[in-house]
């Protein structure tokens, strides 16, 4: 199948290939001319993408669309062969996973990543405490690491798991586990939020948990959800971005891409199965 690559709103805009300051542009996370192939099989194909600053955005696109290269690419779980990828402002293309979660990068997982033994409020202060630089000091006794654990506590009365704080997160429903990662990506102070379905694996009775937290996350932190789920995408997102076939498709806000009739062939179920349709 052969896809036009086109704009919802306007035509897009080349972007130059050069250090933007993030100040100038206002964007939160960029990926410029991005590829990746596996021998002859490419799997992200010039992806141009912008999350601007406290966006609230998703990505959607058909299973194979190449959503989750895009992620690993973006996380640096993968390395592209082609283009460049800018987190506010700074190339960071070549740098470790690690490092791009110290210049403000943060994701949760579609299957929770969790220390599962360890009370939520452990897993939390965790994280502040390596974004701190001090997890390696957390053998040393507790008292040593109060600001830590009063600022991991007060996250998680903030997203509403305080009572949830001394229990280990084996014992959670799967709804409030997936509440705690979403609270340890939080305590690494992000600029950026990558949501990789937040809502798998959730009971549908739980997955209003999910949404109210989602929309209470602070307005400075850009967003960007990768998710199935059109009611939770619809609901949450204020700009749609379609991949299909590792290229961006179209892009714009939600009730545009719903009208789109690319967009309702290939993704959202209105091919004509069964009546005459290929």
């Amino acid at each position: 199948m052969t896809i036009e690559t086109r704009a919802v709103e306007t035509p897009a805009i080349e972007t130059p290939a050069i250090r933007t300051p993030a100040a100038a542009n206002g964007l939160a996370l960029e990926t410029r001319g991005l590829c990746k192939s596996f021998g002859a099989l490419t799997v992200a194909d010039q992806i141009n993408f912008r999350l601007e600053r406290g966006a609230r955005q998703a990505l959607i696109g058909p299973n194979g669309a190449g959503k989750t290269t895009f992620v690993e690419l973006v996380t640096g779980g993968l390395r592209p062969s082609a283009g460049q990828i800018v987190i506010d402002g700074a190339d960071v293309t070549d740098l470790p996973q690690a490092v791009r979660v110290k210049r403000g990068l943060a994701r949760t997982f579609q299957i929770t990543a969790l220390f599962r033994r360890l009370t939520t409020l452990e897993n939390v202060t965790l994280a502040i405490a390596e974004r701190d630089g001090v997890a390696g000091g957390l053998i040393r006794p507790a008292g040593r690491h109060n600001r830590v654990i009063e600022e991991a506590f007060a996250l998680l009365e903030t997203l509403g798991l305080a009572d949830d704080a001394l229990r280990p997160v084996s014992a959670l429903a799967y709804g409030r586990q997936r509440l705690v990662e979403i609270a340890v990506a939080l305590g690494l102070s992000p600029k950026v939020l990558l949501l990789d379905e937040p809502a798998a694996g959730v009971p549908s009775g739980e997955s209003g948990l999910i949404i109210e937290v989602i929309e209470r996350l602070p307005p400075d932190i850009a967003v960007l959800i990768i998710e199935h789920d059109m009611d939770l995408v619809f609901r949450l997102a204020r700009r749609i971005t379609v991949l299909v076939q590792g290229r961006i498709l179209v892009e714009g806000p939600p009730d545009a891409i719903a009208a789109d009739p690319q967009v309702r062939q290939v993704y959202l179920g209105e091919r004509e199965h069964g009546r005459g349709g290929r």
